[in-house]
């Protein structure tokens, strides 16, 4: 019998023995469509602190890494990852950046680093610098936000960079042996589940290392808070959203990873939907459909 899907903690635990927990990290950073680089205000649906915990810079790397292991530690985790999360953290002057990630060189139970950023974020030189953490033995891999690859909705959403943009940092990534996980969201406006699932078509080709799917949601202080109160647009159903992960699983290749299957909405400050706010139930539903229809990761993989 297939697995359904290959998780992320199937995959750690595989590759170190036992579970490791992914500690979330806010290094002050900021993004080009934010700055002003290349536009303000970010993507359209990103809250004030990035998608992140917005922790800095009341508390430095050092004491975020300290109290989050402190809490895991006492769920039974001995070993982490480092998740630079908020914002784009390939993003900055590269001694900045090197001063950041080698923090985590005082802690011995962190086995990985994990780097969240944007395609346009990504150069040879920062890719030199990742090396070098790859180089100390650490499992690293990067993050990339892609969200859709149709480049008429990177516009809409006010992502800044385009497909292309994303091909060219993922196969610098790539030729350089860095593992990379693709971050997409279904239910962007103006996005039908046939275009939702051409992006996942596309990336199967590509087969990424790890992929992260999320759901559309709307937050509070986010810019499509006010188009979403203005101009109410169609949000995806639990069903729909199950439907369209389901058969995305099915068209990846078996070995990619799956790091989420839904997102983790904020609660005190989301707007929509919230049925986003019941994460068990939604994993649930999704594999209800996988199960319902017989689809497994990797069915329909046909290139």
């Amino acid at each position: 019998m297939h697995q359904l899907y290959y998780s992320l903690n199937t995959f750690l635990k595989k590759k170190f023995g036992e579970r490791v927990k992914k500690i979330p990290l806010d290094a002050g950073f900021t993004c080009p469509n934010r700055d002003g680089h290349k536009g303000k205000g970010g993507c359209i649906y990103c809250d004030p602190k990035g998608s992140g915990t917005g922790l800095y810079p009341a508390y430095s790397i050092r004491e975020q890494i300290l109290s989050f292991k402190e809490k895991f530690i006492k769920k039974g985790y001995n070993k982490f990852i480092a998740y630079f999360q908020s914002f784009s953290n390939t993003y900055g002057p590269i001694e900045k950046l090197k001063e950041v990630y080698s923090v985590v060189l005082e802690f011995p139970e962190i086995v990985g680093i994990a780097v969240g950023t944007r395609p346009d974020c990504v150069n040879r030189e920062v890719v030199e610098l990742l090396k070098y953490f790859q180089s100390l033995g650490y499992y690293l891999w990067v993050e990339l936000g892609l969200q859709s690859k149709h480049n008429e909705t990177l516009q809409i959403i006010n992502r800044g960079h385009t497909f292309e943009d994303f091909l060219e940092a993922y196969y610098l990534l790539k030729e350089e042996g860095i593992p990379i996980c693709v971050h997409i969201i279904f239910g962007l406006p103006g996005e039908d589940r046939d275009k939702m699932l051409e992006t996942v078509r596309e990336l199967a080709k590509l087969s990424p290392e790890g992929i992260k799917f999320h759901a559309l949601y709307i937050v509070k202080g986010a810019p499509l808070e006010k188009i979403y109160r203005e101009n109410p647009f169609k949000i995806l159903t639990l069903e729909e959203y199950a439907e369209l992960v389901a058969e995305a699983l099915s068209l990846l290749p078996p070995e990619t990873v799956v790091h989420r299957l839904t997102s983790d909405a904020p609660k005190e400050i989301l707007i929509a939907p919230l049925w986003l706010l019941e994460k068990n139930k939604v994993i649930e539903k999704i594999k209800q459909v996988m199960l319902e229809r017989g689809l497994y990761q990797g069915k329909f993989t046909y290139f």
